[in-house]
């Protein structure tokens, strides 16, 4: 393998599969997107990123159709009956994507099952949810792929990449490996589903971590046909790939195969403003916040108040946000008696009904009264039940009149257009003067990632890929001093992370400013040995490893053809 690098082993064309393309999920749509204009600039218009057509669904986003694009393209999936979408997504390098449709596959679930079972030994007997719809959807690309290969690629572009992202992506790999085994693949888990399933069910994964297995746990926690799929695309792919070494171990237990390349996860610095226009997005961010934090409370507070927030996916414990709220009480009690105010602001999506009336009427009122419940700005379908209520009320966060430590539940997609705060997720974090991530289970981590990238201090656990690679990098790698502390967390740990959680804030609120304009310059800094022209060099690297692969068995098949060919003696 000491030429896998060579030009011999360098993709002419890159396909990209994943649910997330032009569709706003979670962190795998800020891979793709993020690293667009990376992949423009190194392989212009031979990227392509594929994704499901979900016409005018919520969360379809960015795509900016083309008709003139690829039209020899647009036959060759005509020819074959598929019905797909070509443009723009509109990300920094406005990479081709295609929308594919897989409505007319249902009628062949059953079948395309059934020989997953019998070539590759995948089990969706047990299959339910979301499987149906995934499975079809990678399918459908595949055979997208397959068609332009075989009408247009196959004699002048040999070298072609197809990447799977995720379970979802998986069935169409495999399909793919079978009907056209001259394309390489790789196959990137961003989080095993058997990990995650694990952790969300409140089971402890690090301290038993070497008694789990697999397919044990797929039947004990109803994932045979995921977990069985999942685990299939990593032993057929030419290429396995994950995002950190801390999944790459996970990998390796639960999946029975460790990956041949980690791939981190960058950012690129063209979604954020600088300057003047970052200075102003700031200001007019904690204005809005203060603004709606005095409209909730009826406390007008001061300009200088520490500005705290988390973000994510609403995976309550595997994100650590039960710890950030257990925090935030332990901070309330360092804080008694001070003059120092904080506003913790949590950003997560929930089951939201919608902004609340008395919050809109309130925030036009010039002296507002406290609200019924002033800590969260939209209506619930189920407030009652909601983790996050439960705990802010368990905690006594949720009577924040009077206390130093305020709690903002915002449980919605900061989109610019949610009612209350109306500004986009990257324009509301430039307010923060801190973030924090206490991570469970975290494979990479973009929130803190993004925090950095715009001057805020982080703070998150070494059960994070990315908090493992700012260990590895920072000369302090447990202080705020380089713009990210990363603290250690275990499965028995959990009381003492919290306790320092708060001192960490404490500290912070009493930092001089010129402490802490370093802090957050020594954050960004840090963000740009992130940047994907850095992390680019491992995909490249999994790009020649599965293109050795491919080839490799090419010329296996080819002899034992060869082989059958020859007369019996």
């Amino acid at each position: 393998m000491n030429d896998v690098k060579s030009s011999f082993f360098t993709p002419q064309y890159i396909f990209e599969v994943s649910h997330e393309v032009c569709h706003k999920v979670g962190g795998i749509y800020t891979v793709l997107a993020s690293r667009a204009a990376t992949m423009q600039r190194l392989y212009g218009d031979h990227a392509v990123f594929i994704g499901p057509d979900m016409g005018d669904a919520e969360g379809q986003t960015g795509f900016v159709p083309d008709g003139r694009l690829l039209r020899s393209w647009q036959k060759a999936a005509a020819a074959e009956g598929l019905a797909m979408r070509i443009g723009r997504w509109e990300v920094p390098g406005r990479p081709i994507a295609i929308l594919v449709d897989a409505t007319s596959l249902r009628a062949e679930r059953n079948d395309l099952y059934a020989r997953a079972w019998e070539h590759f030994g995948v089990d969706s007997l047990h299959a339910y949810g979301d499987y149906d719809e995934a499975a079809l959807f990678s399918v459908a690309a595949a055979r997208f792929v397959a068609a332009v290969y075989r009408h247009c690629l196959a004699r002048k572009a040999p070298n072609v990449i197809y990447q799977a992202h995720e379970w979802m992506a998986g069935m169409g790999m495999l399909w793919l490996r079978r009907e056209v085994p001259e394309i390489a693949t790789i196959f990137t888990t961003h989080a095993t589903s058997i990990g995650r399933s694990i952790t969300g069910n409140g089971k402890l994964l690090y301290k038993y971590f070497s008694g789990y297995h697999g397919h044990q746990m797929a039947a004990e926690l109803n994932m045979e046909a995921k977990h069985s799929l999942e685990r299939q695309c990593a032993h057929y792919a030419d290429c396995f790939t994950t995002v950190s070494s801390i999944t790459a171990k996970e990998c390796k237990q639960l999946l029975e195969r460790e990956p041949d390349v980690v791939l981190p996860n960058g950012f690129e610095s063209d979604f954020v403003p600088v300057g003047k226009a970052f200075t102003s997005k700031r200001h007019k961010a904690r204005q809005r916040w203060l603004h709606i934090a005095q409209a909730l409370t009826g406390e007008t507070l001061p300009s200088d108040t520490l500005i705290v927030s988390t973000s994510g996916r609403n995976d309550y414990r595997c994100k650590g946000f039960d710890v950030f709220l257990e925090a935030l009480a332990r901070l309330k009690a360092l804080l008694q008696g001070s003059d120092k105010q904080v506003l913790a602001i949590i950003t997560v999506p929930c089951w939201v009904r919608e902004p609340r009336p008395d919050l809109l009427s309130n925030m036009n009122t010039e002296q507002p009264q406290a609200l019924p419940h002033p800590f969260i700005t939209h209506d619930l379908h189920n407030f009652h039940e909601d983790a996050f209520v439960r705990d802010i009320q368990q905690l006594r966060l949720d009577a924040p009149v009077g206390s130093p430590v305020k709690v903002l539940l915002v449980p919605c997609y900061l989109d610019g257009n949610d009612g209350i705060v109306q500004l986009s997720y990257y324009d509301a974090l430039t307010a923060s003067d801190l973030t924090v991530y206490p991570s469970y289970y975290e494979p990479w981590g973009y929130t803190p990632l993004e925090s950095i990238a715009f001057r805020t201090p982080t703070l998150t656990t070494d059960l994070a890929g990315f908090g493992q690679w700012a260990a590895a990098t920072l000369r302090h790698p447990t202080t705020l001093q380089d713009g990210v502390c990363v603290l250690h967390r275990d499965d028995d740990n959990t009381a003492d992370l919290a306790q320092t959680i708060a001192e960490t804030i404490r500290d912070l609120a009493g930092t001089s400013p010129r402490q802490c304009t370093a802090m957050r310059s020594a954050a960004f800094k840090l963000s740009q040995r992130a940047h994907w022209q850095h992390f680019i060099t491992h995909y490249q690297e999994a790009y020649a490893k599965a293109l050795c692969t491919a080839q490799q068995r090419d010329a296996a098949r080819e002899r034992r053809d060869e082989q059958r060919a020859l007369p019996s003696s």
